[in-house]
């Protein structure tokens, strides 16, 4: 299955961010923990070029936290300032600001030289949808100041909105990039929840989990789903779900669609356990 999502507002989202960016001094780049780099968008790379930037792996909640560790120590080796947060309790926020103080002390210190008086730092959150970018500001702010949904493409516009009297935060739309350099990264953001649910075959995302936690995690499948051996065939696998959650039809047919989509909702959600999708050792190395 071909997986893609570029609707026209992106589109607009992306040339909106562009213009705005002259005024930004510091880029937060906001990444789900559960796949670091798929969730990384190169079109970024390309908008924020020579602004400093601040990596947030969000979500870490649902990742592998042995995963987390291995992806900051991955990013951090590559140059980058990298904080790991669940924007859902607020773990890891406070760092924020003085990571975006640290990133823009240059930036003071020029104006420091030229007799200007400091102002507040301009800073704005790039990323996917569904990365939790709506969560993380309402979580700075104190206040519901952004709309918040678990589905992508809530934030169709953008705002200033103060964090304290040391941050000014432009909020932005989820940007994905036109097309996907494999199906791989379109199958690991689909099965976190990153493209819309109607866009999918939830069956082919979900033989696509399965395969994958057989091979990474396969003692948090038979806990969750009351399975002794794990067959071969991944087909077979997903049948022994299905029949074991009860999800049968008339003459004793599996129910594929509630199986994948209770395999789906069940990673998303982290009921099967805490796991990332992706590890730096999996990936061809690439720079910041």
């Amino acid at each position: 299955m071909a997986i893609q999502w570029y609707p026209g507002h992106m589109a607009k989202a992306r040339r909106e961010v562009t213009e705005k960016l002259k005024y930004i001094d510091v880029v937060i780049e906001l990444l789900d923990a559960r796949a670091p780099l798929s969730s990384r968008n190169p079109v970024i790379d390309e908008l924020a070029e020579g602004k400093p930037r601040l990596i947030l792996l969000n979500k870490t909640d649902l990742a592998d936290p042995v995963q987390t560790k291995a992806w900051s120590t991955h990013f951090r080796d590559q140059g980058a300032y990298v904080i790991s947060i669940n924007s859902q309790n607020g773990q890891g926020t406070e760092k924020i600001d003085a990571a975006c103080k640290d990133l823009a002390k240059p930036l003071f210190e020029k104006w420091q030289a030229k007799g200007m008086k400091p102002r507040a730092i301009r800073v704005v959150i790039l990323g996917i949808p569904n990365v939790g970018k709506s969560t993380l500001i309402n979580r700075l702010a104190s206040k519901r100041t952004a709309n918040v949904g678990d589905r992508p493409g809530i934030t169709k516009k953008q705002q200033w909105i103060k964090i304290g009297t040391s941050l000014e935060l432009l909020d932005t739309p989820g940007i994905l990039w036109p097309k996907f350099e494999d199906q791989i990264t379109g199958y690991r953001l689909a099965a976190t929840g990153a493209i819309k649910d109607e866009l999918l075959d939830f069956q082919d995302i979900a033989l696509f989990v399965l395969t994958y936690l057989k091979r990474e995690y396969p003692n948090l499948i038979k806990a969750r789903y009351k399975v002794d051996e794990l067959p071969e065939d991944n087909v077979e696998l997903f049948d022994l779900i299905g029949e074991k959650r009860g999800f049968l039809q008339k003459r004793g047919y599996i129910d594929y669609d509630k199986t994948a989509e209770t395999i789906l909702r069940e990673l998303r959600s982290g009921t099967i356990g805490s796991i990332t999708l992706e590890k730096p050792t999996d990936i061809e190395e690439k720079t910041v």
